[in-house]
């Protein structure tokens, strides 16, 4: 049931390989294997008759995520639960690792949202600190809770208010995690414990930042001792972050400033320590077969992130992104993807599967918090649309853009 080379699936990713920022994994795999579109072809000729999501209509999805953020088997070239969900509800699905950068993203789309017209994604998983800005713009489209009734009875406490959707109508989280430090144990096995360690002398050149604004300097506020989960902090506090960064990138302290891409650079060795996504560093460890490299929640603390589904005003799929959001509140689905991505899941099930499914990651305090771990995550103010302009001006200003 492989598509056959005439396809034109199979066309239409030969274009995008032309044109398109390929993942790390597409590049490794080849044109194909990870790329949903062609898993959407096929299953959907094998699905079985009742679909269990959905109205058993079928149609088409467009998924734009993060790379590493959905169960994939090396082996196969696939995401497992992705294609059992096109099984069981007729719906076939693209799936996009397209986000590397909230903004960058964004900007991709941004001309389309403005004139209401098709971004080529009907669902996109973006940080709720950025997804505010399209609430703002009126670019989203509100979610029927009447169609995700797995949602609303399994969304743990910790994602289910945010300052600015506090019913959740416009964002329904898919993925938390936390923003820390890394170091690599076999190049630099003293390691790191807090911001300041990074800029020591022997790590100079070998550091990373995150382009994301919000989790490279809300780690270097934290160390400063600014609260920044509330109105306690503004210019002030920001300016006084951004000179310590802009101070480590000038003299060469920094090696690189990357949204999701850095991981490459850690595997590389190009980077021996820096700044990094909970996820992540357990992502490539699985990889590497071995803990080569180590999270660390600084000190002071780290920042809380939360990536959430949202849906384009100009989406041609809103039923079929109700009936995905849904599965993938399933606990047993949950877990499978917790279990690969390594990030907090928002599914309150999850941890009774996961005890089943891998005894071990459920008593993991990165993808389900204790209270002590849960007590050093900061969840940041949203900065205001004024403030986030300004802000992102000097933070690209000292990135060099």
């Amino acid at each position: 049931m492989r598509a056959a080379p005439s396809d034109p699936i199979i066309a239409e990713l030969v274009r995008r390989a032309r044109t398109a920022q390929f993942s790390r994994r597409r590049l490794l795999q080849g044109l194909g294997l990870g790329a949903a579109a062609l898993g959407a072809a096929s299953l959907t000729a094998c699905a079985p008759s009742g679909p269990k999501y959905g109205d058993g209509s079928g149609g088409n999805l467009r998924w734009a995520s993060w790379t590493y953020y959905l169960d994939f088997d090396e082996e196969t070239g696939d995401f497992p639960t992705l294609n059992e969900f096109m099984a069981e509800s007729n719906i076939s699905v693209e799936y996009f690792e397209d986000v590397d950068d909230n903004k960058m993203f964004m900007a991709k789309v941004k001309d389309q949202l403005k004139l209401g017209q098709d971004t080529g994604y009907d669902l996109f998983t973006l940080t709720d600190s950025s997804l505010i800005r399209l609430w703002e713009q009126e670019q989203l489209k509100a979610f029927d809770h009447g169609l995700i009734p797995n949602a609303d009875a399994q969304m743990i406490d910790l994602v289910r208010h945010s300052s600015f959707d506090p019913a959740r109508e416009w964002s329904i989280p898919y993925q938390a995690g936390m923003t820390g430090l890394v170091y690599n144990s076999k190049l630099y096995p003293k390691g790191v414990q807090s911001v300041s360690d990074l800029w020591n002398p022997d790590l100079k050149g070998k550091v990373s930042l995150l382009s994301e604004q919000d989790d490279t300097l809300g780690l270097i506020m934290l160390e400063q001792g600014v609260d920044i989960t509330g109105d306690g902090w503004g210019d002030d506090e920001f300016f006084a972050a951004l000179a310590v960064a802009e101070e480590h990138i000038k003299n060469g302290d920094v090696y690189t400033v990357k949204g999701n891409s850095y991981t490459q650079d850690l595997q590389s060795g190009a980077v021996v320590a820096g700044m990094a996504w909970s996820g992540d560093v357990a992502m490539i460890n699985e990889e590497e077969g071995e803990e080569v490299w180590k999270f660390v929640v600084p000190e002071a603390g780290a920042t809380l992130f939360i990536d959430s589904f949202c849906l384009p005003e100009s989406t041609a799929a809103y039923e079929e992104s109700h009936a995905l959001i849904d599965y993938y509140y399933e606990p047993e689905v949950a877990a499978r993807v917790a279990e690969y991505v390594q990030y907090v899941t928002p599914v309150a099930g999850a941890r009774d599967a996961m005890a089943t499914l891998n005894p071990e990651m459920a008593e993991n305090p990165l993808v389900f918090p204790d209270e002590e771990m849960s007590a050093r995550i900061h969840d940041m103010r949203t900065p205001t649309a004024q403030e986030d302009n300004r802000y992102a001006q000097a933070y690209q200003k000292i990135l060099g853009n």
